[in-house]
């Protein structure tokens, strides 16, 4: 039965709402990253002409050109491990066989349930430990596992024929080899779809690259953001908010390009 009329004129203006509600934030920091130092302290929403002005600033005057040319090294890193480990750990938890294996799984599945912030005291003792404060790899090595990432290529394994894998077998197909030639071609939606997560989560990190990098040098993108606003005698919200919209590029340029392995690799049906 088609939907009456109504219903679907309602349909169309809650949504309408809805995305309005969602856009406003960004549509305000365009608005005001186009303004002037006067204009972007007062509630005025007019548009302007000082982007170029106010972004060169924010890239060069504070460094945010450094900031994110650390935070895509470091998110491009984590990805690649995340997805490397994430393939061998999935791949050894569903073909291999080994002692009290379904308990390394729950410990894998129990880390979802541990946020960075709960672990942030003990990561940071262990970090600076190991003399990896200020650096690349204080960034990177704490994140290169992921529980998301293997329980989602696990749960694409086990959909996968056991006939493919017996056949693999039967040829002398060794496990590096029926990795590389078989899993991995077979799961590039759902590796696609891992690493948007991973490339948002780390984009957005704040917590940790706070704690762990005192070093401009090294420093990651959010809190750069934030020393913006810290730096400044008067607070230039126009500088602010164009620094703001630049930063949101990279995350968005990711997702558009892998929206539809996103999309698929989340689908629920056996198309994958």
């Amino acid at each position: 039965m088609r939907p009456s009329r109504g219903a679907v004129v309602g349909t169309h203006v809650v949504l309408s709402i809805a995305t309005f509600l969602f856009l406003a934030p960004i549509l305000y920091a365009l608005a005001k990253s186009t303004q002037d130092l006067g204009t972007s302290v007062s509630t005025s929403l007019s548009i302007g002409d000082q982007f170029a002005i106010n972004a060169r600033a924010a890239m060069d005057r504070f460094g945010l050109g450094r900031m994110m040319v650390n935070t895509v090294f470091v998110t491009a890193m984590v990805t690649l491990g995340k997805t490397v480990l994430s393939l061998a750990a999935a791949t050894a938890f569903v073909y291999f066989r080994f002692p009290m294996q379904g308990v390394a799984f729950a410990l894998v599945l129990f880390t979802l349930m541990m946020p960075t912030e709960a672990l942030i005291r003990a990561l940071y003792d262990l970090v600076g430990s190991l003399g990896m404060l200020n650096s690349y790899e204080g960034l990177i090595l704490p994140f290169m596992a992921s529980a998301t990432g293997t329980f989602l290529f696990r749960q694409h394994f086990l959909r996968i024929p056991r006939d493919l894998v017996e056949a693999a077998q039967v040829d002398g197909v060794g496990p590096f080899r029926f990795l590389r030639s078989f899993l991995v071609p077979l799961s590039w939606n759902i590796i696609g779809a891992s690493a948007v997560i991973d490339v948002v989560y780390m984009w957005n990190m704040y917590l940790w690259p706070r704690w762990a990098v005192t070093d401009p040098d090294v420093m990651m993108v959010q809190v750069g953001l934030v020393r913006l606003l810290s730096e400044q005698q008067v607070n230039h919200y126009g500088i602010i908010m164009a620094g703001a919209v630049i930063t949101m590029i990279p995350p968005l340029l990711v997702f558009m390009l892998l929206q539809e392995r996103f999309t698929r690799g989340f689908a629920l049906s056996g198309d994958k």
